[in-house]
């Protein structure tokens, strides 16, 4: 299988990661759950250490993307503080993917397509790894959480609940 952007960004920047995958239950909507169902049990993970990557819009045809914890929800106020606009909202599918150039269910918080101000949520850094997606549908990328925020330059707050 080929690299998806987000490897071959990981791999560019010599950034240690693990790659790893699952077959994708198409059946399955909650992708974020079904990542925590399949990687905790395989990889001994909890929870709170499968992160979703969510993308907000900031108004002004601007976006930018939440990554957080797959159990919790995201604070749309304090992402909105966390990017500096007085409001976020979520970002619609068609924006999504043309943004990123990945698919809903699959993107990436690394190797977008469009340079967008990244925000990690704060409990990332409770971890010794992380997994988020690798930019594809069953395909998750294990790494340091201050890997993860360096290969996308990312603001650190507190945003989920």
């Amino acid at each position: 299988m080929a690299a998806t952007p987000a490897i071959a960004a990981l791999e560019a920047a010599g950034i240690d990661h693990r790659v790893d995958r699952y077959t994708h239950d198409r059946r399955h909507s909650d992708y974020g759950a079904e990542a925590v169902a399949v990687m905790g049990e395989r990889l001994g993970v909890e929870p709170g250490q499968i992160f979703k990557t969510l993308v907000v819009d900031l108004g002004d045809r601007r976006l930018g993307v939440a990554v957080l914890p797959v159990p919790q929800q995201l604070s749309l106020k304090a992402a909105a503080r966390a990017f500096g606009v007085p409001k976020a909202s979520m970002a619609q599918a068609a924006a999504v993917t043309r943004a990123t150039g990945y698919v809903l269910g699959g993107v990436s918080p690394v190797g977008q397509k469009t340079a967008l101000h990244v925000v990690v949520d704060s409990s990332a850094q409770q971890w010794d790894r992380v997994l988020a997606s690798a930019g594809k549908r069953g395909l998750e990328i294990e790494l340091a959480p201050a890997d993860l925020i360096a290969a996308t330059s990312a603001t650190v707050a507190a945003i989920a609940v």
